[in-house]
């Protein structure tokens, strides 16, 4: 008898097994400890019997004893760009120092006539862009601004699967007319259909019922029903005809959400100088350390901030230009689809955070150095560096991104229960979320990880890894239905994730079910 670990290209021969022979039957029992390879994802573990004496290459029977590797941790978010996936945000930048403007953060809504998704100057949508002008008059350096088309549960409105899409597309059209330094690398996209989630948000300040009812409510739409039958159930509350005329007309919409702040960087006359020492050869520089760092923070260009990073290397003895470079590097590095020109642009990365790091030690240039050995799958050498950077300071904003990375390390490393502790933070990255939810599932705390997966898909249900949370945890919970329904969502979010979900053991059973091939599609 003798055991083979398989796939199309590679394999491992794990060698013959002596059976030991019982009063009535046999057994056997051996452990293997295997290095992780990418290839064993698709592979399948298979028993061969020979009978006899093994003369014949030839089996006298087999059986597949297991597919693939459980190992969902193999998921955690690091930082690495995938194909079909919103690019992640890498490094730190050292601040400047200078007091910012607040931060704010509204929300607009365009509307729209049932069942469609053409853009009209109404009355309504004409005093929605006269505020949205107002808030960019006073918040004109924008941080975030993201668009989201809903349609409502009406029969007229669920004809268009891409009614809600195509309502944004609109407003984003609408918009870039008005604002046309607004450019789509700004814009985040996204889209609902099919969910409560936003009739929830209604519910919050509707008078309309009482509160007893509005309970009952809640309880229906945060059940793990699907939502047909979520739906059947809410027509039989009484006074849910009343909420049907009243909200489901504030849901053909699409939401506008917008943060920004007042600071806007150099005025006139500081630029004038700023272009003026950018061209100057002979080193000429007429402007504050202050003045540089605010113009390069202010630049929404990463080539710009890398020319002024660079200028004031000549200037001014600080880890600040260097380091900030770095990050700009490592951002551009996010960028392209080349591993060979990757590796050049971490490698300048990494010279400059060593500068860095002669002139000043501080806690940024630590982590940025450790974000990159993560990337590089230099887990233990990261993992230092990014507890060295932890003992330099108690900044809470620091500490909220430095710890996030620790603790996906920490899952990487099995060390579940650390992980957790990790993740003790109001984060606003989805990614962050799911890898929270992932070390709570790794521990079967399946409460606190739905939690997170939840926050994960409310903070980006674009990048679809909180829907493929939830679905693990119906799955392993015996929900295949609510397990169907979350993977079907996280596949339509995230393609990857369909290639993932036709090898993960997890789904086993799902796949089993024609439902599975019919609710999504492998790529």
């Amino acid at each position: 008898m003798s055991l083979l670990f398989k796939a199309d290209q590679n394999y491992v021969d794990l060698g013959e097994i002596n059976l030991k022979k019982n009063v009535a039957n046999y057994s056997y029992e051996r452990k293997f400890s295997l290095k992780y390879e990418p290839w064993m994802s698709g592979a399948t573990l298979e028993i061969f019997f020979f009978q006899g004496k093994r003369e014949s290459k030839s089996p006298f029977e087999k059986k597949v004893l297991a597919k693939g590797v459980i190992a969902p941790q193999l998921m955690v978010k690091l930082g690495a760009v995938y194909p079909d996936e919103p690019i992640p945000s890498v490094g730190l930048f050292i601040p400047t120092g200078i007091e910012r403007g607040v931060t704010q953060k509204e929300e607009f809504t365009f509307v729209y006539e049932l069942g469609s998704s053409a853009f009209k100057l109404s009355v309504a949508n004409q005093e929605t862009l006269r505020k949205i002008d107002a808030f960019l008059e006073n918040n004109p350096s924008i941080q975030e601004f993201k668009i989201t088309g809903i349609q409502s549960p009406e029969p007229a409105e669920g004809k268009n699967s891409a009614l809600g899409a195509n309502r944004a597309e609109s407003a984003k059209k609408a918009l870039k007319t008005r604002m046309q330094t607004l450019s789509d690398s700004q814009i985040r996209m996204d889209s609902r259909r099919n969910d409560w989630f936003d009739l929830r948000l209604l519910l919050g300040d509707y008078k309309g019922i009482s509160t007893n009812r509005k309970e009952e409510l809640y309880t229906i739409l945060t059940n793990q029903e699907t939502y047909l039958e979520q739906t059947d159930r809410l027509k039989k509350v009484p006074g849910f005809s009343q909420i049907v005329q009243d909200l489901y007309p504030k849901l053909r919409v699409a939401k506008i959400e917008i943060s920004a702040t007042s600071r806007t960087g150099l005025d006139m006359r500081q630029s004038i100088r700023l272009k003026e020492s950018l061209l100057s050869s002979d080193g000429t520089n007429s402007l504050s350390f202050a003045e540089w760092s605010l113009a390069a923070e202010a630049s929404q260009s990463l080539e710009e901030k890398a020319v002024i990073y660079s200028k004031m290397t000549e200037f001014f003895r600080s880890a600040l230009p260097y380091n900030n470079m770095a990050v700009v590097r490592m951002r551009q590095a996010q960028r392209t689809l080349d591993q060979e020109s990757k590796e050049v642009l971490w490698e300048e990365a990494l010279r400059l955070l060593q500068q860095a790091i002669r002139i000043e030690p501080n806690p940024y240039t630590l982590h940025n150095q450790g974000q990159i050995l993560a990337l590089e799958g230099k887990y233990w050498d990261s993992y230092l560096k990014l507890s060295e950077a932890a003992s330099l300071t108690q900044n809470p904003e620091f500490l909220q991104q430095n710890e996030a990375l620790r603790g996906a390390l920490d899952i990487l490393r099995g060390d579940y229960k650390l992980a957790t502790l990790r993740f003790d933070f109001k984060f606003s990255d989805p990614k962050d979320y799911f890898n929270k939810g992932l070390a709570y599932y790794m521990i079967n705390d399946f409460a606190t990880a739905s939690t997170a997966f939840e926050e994960s898909v409310v903070h980006g249900r674009v990048f679809g890894y909180g829907y493929y949370g939830l679905a693990m945890i119906a799955a392993a919970s015996g929900q295949h239905e609510v397990a169907m329904i979350h993977l079907k969502k996280a596949i339509e979010a995230n393609k990857q994730l369909a290639n993932l979900a036709f090898q993960d053991p997890a789904f086993e059973e799902l796949r089993s079910s024609k439902d599975f091939f019919s609710g999504s599609t492998q790529n």
